[in-house]
């Protein structure tokens, strides 16, 4: 059965790459350069070969910097892998790369990974101790990092590169391709350690269609078009969305950071056909005056992921951008798990939609039995790319061969997934469970309210209690209060409403609520009753 599944999702993937452009006719020397590239690199270190062979004259990046051409990106990346492999690193090593989404990262990632060493990706939002501690616990030898950071890698016993040096390194260096090594690297992400110290999550180097085409098959990109990626590369989302732009031989337009109103001029300027979002980004984005004019014609996909959307976001960016904005659930450890489409998002605001082809979702209870639509319990997948234990040992539960995300969620009637919140942050506030979630949303859908998080803190009559953290015009807490009384049970109206400019957000946006401060209180000059 599992091998039969395994199959169908091979096919399903596959004939999904053909229909988008992923997998075309190619002249003979050009399919036998890109076999011998993923035979000798594997698909990371291959993954700007691939389309160099096919469309070498191709436009393939846009950054801050100018444009390159696919042939110019893998020349580069080949000159950084022989920069390298003169300076001893290759099989054995790990190199860490700590760079915001410019050229930097991809040269980094596939010259690296073309030495056969492994690749781990930094998160641009660590301080110097946390940098240090990923560095050492996860075995890196080499460190590539956006000068931005010099100060924060500073101290590191390991040899460390800036991406101005880079520049020196591919100038000097031989642009031919590199021979090819033993074997090649892994791939680490490290979680987004919103819930504790961040872990490395390997990701297969498997050559298997059935990730890039379970997400074709649900979200129509297609290959030689513009795609607009805003998540930070180093994490799930960006780097699924950059590799899957690179194998279609589309044109991957980045920015070191999220600026609404010029990501607005690059999907103009460039005639972008998707953008990738956190939910966050889609935010600002609909916040930009002048919206309604801006000439997004050509923009067929809106891909949102990351962290929490909720039904109003939802709604205000289908009426934005039209029926084009998809919901991609996933996990780290499980990388693609559901995508909503439009259509489910219209029947099912705020849901996370369907698996594709090859992956199972289960809703377990208490007792490891599933539950009943409509009733949330615990979120069990099986996937195609799921990881097989972090790179410090140990793994995440499993049932029946089914993997722990850590979220609660239910299916509705029609077997679309609606992830309620995390398994840990559900409470029991006098002997009632709740979970925050289903709270963030009602008031994230209030007018007045930009943003919400929720979060339980102990409670001496009632064991623990709800509080609420807004960002939020014109409203009392009394009127937040108030919303959530109308509209929920009373064990669910929080006890606290705390008023803040912002919520805390990781570069991923999602929302570190370990970060959200304690005391119930405006912030300092500022009364929310007074706007």
């Amino acid at each position: 059965m599992v091998t039969r599944t395994r199959i169908s999702a091979e096919l399903n993937g596959l004939r999904a790459a053909v229909r988008a452009g992923m997998v075309g006719p190619m002249p003979p020397r050009a399919l036998a350069a890109t076999a011998r590239a993923l035979r000798g690199y594997g698909p990371l270190g291959a993954a700007t070969a691939l389309p160099a062979h096919r469309f070498p004259g191709r436009t393939g990046l846009v950054d801050e910097r100018g444009s390159l051409t696919f042939g110019e990106l893998d020349r580069r990346c080949n000159a950084l892998a022989n920069a390298l492999l003169s300076r001893g690193i290759g099989v054995g090593d790990t190199v860490g790369i700590l760079c915001r989404n410019h050229r930097g990262l991809l040269e980094a990632m596939s010259g690296a990974a073309k030495t056969g060493a492994s690749v781990l990706f930094l998160n641009t939002d660590f301080a110097a101790p946390q940098l240090r501690d990923a560095v050492e616990r996860e075995g890196v030898t080499a460190v590539i990092h956006d000068e931005e950071f010099g100060a924060v890698a500073h101290g590191l016993e390991q040899p460390c590169f800036t991406d101005s040096d880079l520049d020196v390194l591919i100038g000097a260096a031989d642009g031919a391709p590199p021979p090819a090594p033993s074997r090649p690297g892994s791939m680490v992400i490290l979680t987004s350690g919103t819930s504790g110290r961040p872990k490395g999550a390997p990701r297969s180097q498997s050559r298997s269609m059935a990730l890039p085409g379970g997400i074709l098959s649900k979200v129509p990109l297609r290959g030689g078009e513009a795609m607009f990626v805003g998540p930070p590369l180093f994490h799930g989302l960006g780097l699924t969305s950059a590799v899957l732009a690179l194998g279609l031989g589309s044109t991957l337009v980045l920015r070191r950071r999220f600026d609404a109103a010029k990501v607005l001029d690059d999907l103009e300027a460039h005639g972008c056909t998707s953008l990738i979002a956190v939910p966050v980004m889609l935010s600002r984005l609909l916040a930009v005056p002048g919206l309604e004019t801006r000439d997004l014609s050509r923009l067929d996909v809106v891909m949102t992921g990351g962290a929490r959307l909720d039904a109003g976001l939802g709604g205000r960016a289908l009426a934005a951008f039209g029926p084009s904005l998809y919901n991609f659930y996933g996990s780290t450890e499980a990388s693609c798990i559901t995508i909503a489409t439009p259509e489910d998002l219209a029947a099912a605001p705020g849901c996370v939609g369907r698996p594709p082809t090859g992956t199972t979702v289960a809703i377990l209870g208490g007792d490891d039995r599933p539950v009943p639509p409509g009733t949330t319990g615990r979120i069990f997948v099986d996937t195609p790319a799921r990881f097989g234990g972090y790179t410090g040992g140990g793994g995440k539960e499993e049932v029946g061969g089914l993997m722990a995300v850590g979220d609660l969620g239910h299916l509705d009637a029609g077997g679309r997934l609606h992830v309620d919140g995390r398994a840990d942050d559900m409470i029991v506030s006098g002997g009632e469970n709740v979970h925050p979630g289903e709270v963030e949303d009602l008031l994230a859908a209030h007018p007045g309210i930009e943003e919400a998080a929720v979060t339980g803190v102990p409670d001496e009559e009632f064991g623990q209690r709800l509080r609420a953290h807004v960002v939020a015009r014109g409203l009392t807490e009394d009127d937040v209060k108030g919303h959530v009384a109308a509209n929920l049970a009373r064990h669910k109206v929080p006890r606290d409403v705390v008023f803040l400019e912002a919520l805390p957000r990781n570069p991923a946006g999602k929302v570190v609520k370990h970060a959200l401060p304690d005391a119930a209180e405006p912030p300092p000059g500022r009364r929310p009753d007074q706007e």
